[in-house]
């Protein structure tokens, strides 16, 4: 498999790099990448969480933004 590139930018001589990651940023990129996806999932199931309260008291999340909240 294929990793990801990374660029490296010398600001004192102008010069770019574009490379294949190393097997440690790789790493951590993956580890990165696991931690954002738990993240969003966390987020995604308290969403789910709220609106099935709000549809249990037979309200929606546009009910609350009609009302201000």
């Amino acid at each position: 498999m294929t990793k990801p590139m990374t660029r490296l930018h010398n600001s004192d001589t102008g010069e770019i790099i574009d490379r294949e990651m190393t097997n440690a940023e790789f790493a951590e990129y993956t580890k990165h990448n696991d931690f954002i996806a738990a993240m969003q999932a966390k987020e995604d199931a308290a969403k789910n969480a709220a609106e099935a309260k709000l549809a249990a008291l037979g309200l929606t999340a546009n009910d609350l933004k009609a009302l201000g909240l």
